[in-house]
């Protein structure tokens, strides 16, 4: 879709656009659970980025045979999934136009949650799963899916329910403290008028703005009972940055987003913090949108539109 702009309405505010795209909001219930009408019956909540464009239409990511990117399973692996089998993180470098061919990051919230906008200060923490510039790749990881353990025997994974669609921007912003990153979304689906039940579950507001940070892979784990809601991925599971961004993070545990191309690695981890849930008051932005309520223009139709459950997407209500 063509990539819509946004408006700065407080020239004052010190505010830099890195990335500009698409961002469609996914879950999927519990394993062996037909329908979800809660959080609790939710197994995992997933954000998708697609970016399109920004301040560099040229962006550094994985190398195509790291990680799960373009990876075929072997017959092993899967008949181990679902036991926590630990994948490697994604490494190397490649390069990437996001202006001329698609590329796309799953992320997997920890919490099955967005941050509330009313409890400013506490982090979510999530992961990068998958990266990838195949789009087929996105439908095989939302998709439904049958298979056997040693432990447990038949499982069933039903396919992921697509909750939101939206436009996403991450950047940079200079305060008075310090410059961080946020990540600010204004949605387009569900429609503006229909029912708000899984959005609210979710914490996801029409409009929201979040910091993001990331996490240096090379400190520790995290844990300890100081750091019970951020333990962090195993070590085999983190991303292994090239020199140049990994020599951007020093010594610190986290920092900002800047650039975009941290969460272009499978087992970059990273934290969101609310901000607000009015980006123009806070930011001096305001989002534009074209196709609220057309679900002819929806890009999350057209991309896996025959793989997932649609229904929160197109009502706004749970399955």
């Amino acid at each position: 879709m063509e990539q819509r702009m946004e408006e700065k309405t407080k020239p004052e505010t010190k505010v830099e656009i890195q990335e500009r795209g698409d961002v469609f909001f996914f879950y999927r219930p519990k394993v062996n659970k037909e329908e979800a009408r809660s959080p609790h019956d939710v197994q995992r909540l997933y954000v998708v980025l697609r970016p399109e464009s920004g301040e560099r239409s040229v962006e550094d990511k994985q190398s195509t045979d790291s990680g799960k990117e373009g990876s075929t399973r072997s017959e092993d692996e899967e008949n181990t999934k679902g036991d926590g089998d630990p994948k490697e993180g994604g490494y190397g470098r490649e390069e990437v136009n996001i202006e001329q061919q698609p590329l796309l990051r799953l992320i997997v919230m920890g919490k099955k949650g967005l941050p509330d906008p009313e409890k400013r200060g506490r982090p979510f923490w999530g992961f990068v799963e998958l990266v990838t510039t195949k789009e087929g790749d996105i439908k095989e990881a939302l998709k439904e899916e049958e298979y056997e353990t040693t432990t447990r025997g038949h499982r069933h994974k039903p396919p992921a329910r697509a909750l939101a669609e939206g436009v996403y921007r991450i950047l940079r912003h200079e305060s008075r403290r310090q410059m961080h990153t946020h990540l600010v979304y204004k949605l387009e689906f569900p429609p503006g008028d229909a029912e708000n039940d899984s959005l609210e579950a979710f914490n996801l507001e029409r409009e929201a703005s979040y910091l993001i940070q990331i996490k240096n892979p090379e400190h520790g784990d995290g844990g300890g009972r100081a750091s019970n809601s951020f333990r962090g991925l195993p070590r085999k599971r983190r991303a292994s940055y090239p020199a140049h961004l990994q020599g951007r993070m020093g010594n610190r545990r986290f920092v900002p987003a800047d650039p975009p191309d941290f969460l272009n690695y499978e087992g970059c981890e990273l934290l969101l913090i609310a901000a607000s849930d009015d980006v123009e008051e806070e930011l001096g932005l305001v989002l534009k949108t074209e196709c609220e309520a057309d679900p002819d223009c929806s890009d999350l139709l057209r991309l896996v539109g025959d793989t997932v459950d649609t229904k929160p997407l197109l009502r706004g209500t749970w399955d």
